[in-house]
């Protein structure tokens, strides 16, 4: 079936459908890793998105079993579903071939209901959103018009109340430290990393008050969308900050830009944003870099931290922060994901030294 992304200046490309033949809009970005795809689609902070690939060939090694632990985390996914609302490639492989592949990209997206097209220019897409940055867009398919497909700004959107658990969920119960893990959209490896370090974690909605909780140290995972929806979230960290708290605490991406509002930093957007497994970043004081896997589309203005934070890593690229920590308390974050999954694995030391301060 014929297919057309249309941006919302205008700029059409034409291509062909794969996966469920169903029109759909959101925002579009692009990720610049050459593999992953699997791992991208599933990670609940691609809600909302349409994800362009800018690797070229895609799908050519299939889509591992959609199989879970008995703790009821995935194997080899970021989430229980395709987060992602729709994906855009400029060359989708129908042959695959992987020893651990159970069906074709196609057939999974067609399951799971997600839209993807193939046949496009993604380089010509990739260098519109740079130059302009990441806007609105939809797929149609043939035979629909434009004006049908229904479209929620972006900016307007509280995803992380959408992907967010409804209830309390515990790994590992009785086993060692307790962690609280507020959950903004979190990856199914961060849970991994966490619970592989035999530490007991308690995962809570994006907007439980845990300050009444018994716990040892607190967790901010990665979530979709806009941090400034969140102030319920906000409010809870600060209220724990504010109670002269010394229990270690750590952030990944949206747990690093929640965790600079609760400081008293603020947000901003960025222009195409950071989603790729190839983003440098220098641990600042140091001359130690390391390439990070990446997914935000907002970034803390260190600037604004009180005297008291200072960032803790900053891009090599564009020079914004990578995370900050305070100058006294346990207390540190992340806008990068050391769990990878995809990506590569050079900063998996940052929950070694969360369960260090877990332990003093």
């Amino acid at each position: 079936m014929q297919a057309t992304l249309i941006l919302e200046d205008g700029t059409t490309f034409e291509g062909r459908s794969f996966g469920a033949p169903v029109s759909v809009g959101g925002e579009v970005v692009f990720n610049t890793a050459m593999t992953g795809y699997v791992e991208s689609l599933t990670d609940p902070s691609y809600a909302g998105q349409l994800m362009t690939l800018t690797y070229p060939l895609v799908g050519n090694y299939g889509v591992p079993p959609f199989t879970f632990q008995e703790n009821g985390l995935s194997d080899f996914m970021e989430g229980d579903r395709i987060y992602a609302s729709a994906l855009i490639v400029s060359d989708y492989s129908e042959e695959y071939s992987h020893w651990n592949a159970a069906e074709s990209l196609d057939a999974w997206m067609k399951r799971e209901g997600i839209p993807g097209i193939t046949g496009i220019d993604t380089r010509a897409l990739t260098k519109t959103l740079r130059r302009h940055g990441v806007m609105m867009g939809k797929i149609v398919m043939e035979g629909q018009r434009p004006e049908s497909v229904k479209e929620e700004p972006y900016g307007e959107v509280n995803f992380v109340e959408r992907v967010s658990c409804r209830e309390v969920i515990r790994y590992n119960e009785g086993a060692g430290k307790r962690v609280v893990l507020v959950d903004c959209g979190v990856k199914h490896n961060i849970l991994r990393s966490l619970v592989s370090r035999q530490i007991e974690v308690v995962r809570v909605p994006w907007d439980y008050d845990f300050n009444d909780m018994a716990f040892d140290g607190l967790f901010l995972a990665n979530g979709p969308g806009d941090p400034d929806r969140c102030g319920r979230a906000v409010r809870n960290i600060q209220k724990f900050m504010a109670a002269g708290e010394t229990r270690p605490l750590m952030g990944i991406c949206m747990g690093n830009q929640l965790l600079a509002k609760a400081a008293g930093a603020t947000i901003y957007k960025l222009k195409y944003g950071h989603r790729s497994h190839n983003q440098p970043v220098r641990q600042v004081g140091t001359n130690r870099c390391f390439i990070t896997s990446q997914n935000h589309g907002f970034a803390v203005n260190a600037e604004g931290l009180p005297a008291d934070w200072e960032p803790y890593f900053i891009n090599m690229n564009d020079g914004s922060n990578e995370g900050i920590r305070h100058t006294a308390k346990p207390w540190f974050s992340a806008q990068f994901h050391p769990e990878a999954c995809g990506g590569p694995t050079d900063t998996t030391f940052l929950f070694d030294d969360f369960i260090s301060l877990l332990n003093q």
